[in-house]
């Protein structure tokens, strides 16, 4: 463990701007959520009627908890967001150890760290101090918020410790995973394989007998029912859970080469398949795996809205104070909800459009493009060919959203023509995603070292210009720079092409300056 102290040092400068916005997210979720839920089941009587509407609904409780949380105010707000506020931290976490882990190893930094007074548990003991620290500190904002916004204080400490326990569990998961397999994104795709298991076991759990439910760390911190029955064991549990795992990890670690996983690499084949002589089909074999699992996700996102759409209208009746969060009010209450929940799926497209724009950085980071263009291939050539998946990937992924909300919905209302309709609203989307990648192609060719940090930025604003530019009451002109503020509301609104077509002008001519920003200078800098 010698250097541990001094190495955590290292890594908390190296995440100051990162780390804070993980924290600020999964903040700004639960004091969003709480004031929101404050306002709208304030009264015992609205309360009630939510158990009703709710309490019949197996795709709502898929999505959020089980309904013993809702026996009080503060139990909503946890049935609320206590899921997606558990994986951004669970997120948050698996970056920060995979990060200063395996990537660490693969990009060669770990070897530079390790030639100095550092011993060979150092690293890993460092980055899971790193992440605990995270994960209690966001914890404590959590409890600050939900206690700060009047919710009782007991409550809102077991709150904060339940997500900080989802974070512990994937952060020991992450620390597994790094001492298994040989690449970083190896590691990300288990660990974010495993978190969605997490969801759908709980999900399965929550509209079952609740067995399942006990099988994921989600589960754990929501049947500790904050604000009613207020267990601790719980959180005990997933703490428990955390250290066993972050054992193992540890030795794991003495049992593999430095630089190695234990599961060694599947061998390539002696000679290049015949597909893979140009750029692009390199850069959709490279991006299969990851687009494969982005459209899954979408298209089981897409059914998941779609099971409740026939529903929402019922909903809004029963709890009409939710009108005033839908884009189009009461008077049009499907087709606002068609409108929002792909308005918001169109923001995950997005993230995943920046991903995978992101990969030609670290392809030049990492030495493996200019093996690529110390042959016959040009940049422009190696940038279309990655960039080609981003374009194409963005429309498979918001195709798959549409395909599953359509299918869904359309049997809900026994109606098949809604899966071309939903399809093509999906696609109305996607100028506004292609703008997105648009700028991370600019900032990867005029500012390669902030790069990512610039894009997932602008995906950041945009995602709160969409979720939280009403309850801020932002001004106008910060929601006109969010290409999805110029997108028509489809199928709220009729679907008008000159907008479509600004902004796909517009996503052209940043690409040109991002890729003139490459050719001017020198790759891997």
């Amino acid at each position: 463990m010698t250097g541990t102290l001094p190495l955590l040092r290292f890594l908390l400068r190296r995440e100051r701007r990162g780390l804070p916005l993980w924290l600020l997210g999964a903040t700004l979720l639960v004091l969003v959520q709480s004031g929101q839920s404050q306002n709208l089941y304030g009264t015992a009587e609205a309360l009630q009627r939510l158990r009703q509407t709710i309490g019949s609904n197996s795709a709502v409780i898929a999505m959020s908890g089980p309904t013993g949380l809702l026996a009080s105010i503060g139990g909503e707000i946890v049935f609320e967001i206590f899921a997606f506020a558990s994986i951004v931290v669970a997120l948050m976490s698996m970056f920060l150890v995979g990060r200063h882990t395996r990537a660490d190893e693969e990009s060669g930094r770990a070897e530079l760290i390790r030639s100095a007074r550092v011993g060979r548990h150092a690293p890993l003991a460092a980055a899971l101090v790193l992440a605990g620290t995270a994960d209690v500190v966001a914890g404590l904002l959590v409890f600050a918020v939900a206690a700060g916004t009047g919710l009782p204080v007991a409550g809102s400490a077991l709150f904060g410790a339940g997500i900080a326990g989802v974070g512990l569990v994937f952060a020991a998961l992450t620390a597994i995973a790094a001492q298994v397999f040989e690449s970083t994104r190896a590691v990300y795709g288990s660990v974010a394989l495993l978190l969605g298991a997490a969801f759908a076991l709980r999900a399965a759990g929550d509209v079952s007998n609740g067995a399942m439910a006990w099988a994921s760390p989600i589960g754990w911190g929501q049947r500790a029912y904050p604000y009613s029955e207020n267990r601790w064991w719980p959180v005990l549990l997933a703490v428990a859970v955390s250290a066993l795992l972050a054992t193992a990890a540890v030795a794991l670690l003495a049992r593999r080469d430095f630089g190695a996983g234990l599961v060694p690499p599947r061998p390539g084949r002696p000679s290049a398949s015949p597909l893979l002589r140009n750029p692009y089909a390199l850069a959709w074999r490279l991006h299969r795996g990851a687009l494969a699992g982005w459209t899954a996700g979408l298209a089981l996102l897409g059914v998941a809205y779609g099971s409740i759409g026939d529903s929402i209208a019922q909903y809004v009746r029963d709890n009409p104070e939710i009108a005033q969060f839908l884009p189009g009010g009461a008077d049009d209450v499907v087709n606002s909800y068609l409108a929002l929940t792909t308005g918001l799926s169109a923001l995950l497209a997005a993230a995943y459009g920046v991903s995978s724009v992101l990969r030609v950085r670290s392809e030049e980071t990492t030495g493996r493009a200019e093996v690529v263009l110390a042959g016959p291939t040009s940049r422009w050539a190696w940038l279309a060919g990655q960039l080609s998946v981003a374009l194409a990937g963005a429309a498979i992924t918001l195709t798959a959203f549409g395909l599953g909300f359509g299918i869904a919905y359309g049997m809900a209302v026994s109606d098949a023509g809604q899966v071309p309709r939903l399809i093509g609203v999906a696609l109305a989307y996607l100028p506004a995603v292609w703008l997105v990648i648009a700028v991370t192609v600019l900032a990867v060719g005029w500012l390669p070292r902030p790069a990512a940090a610039v894009a997932w930025a602008v995906v950041a604003y945009c995602a709160v210009i969409a979720l939280f530019a009403d309850s801020f009451d932002l001004p106008g002109w910060s929601r006109r720079a969010s290409p999805f503020v110029h997108t028509p509301r489809v199928p709220l609104d009729d679907l008008s092409l000159p907008p479509l077509l600004t902004l796909i002008l517009i996503a052209a001519a940043l690409i040109a300056a991002g890729y003139a920003g490459l050719r001017r200078r020198d790759v891997g800098i």
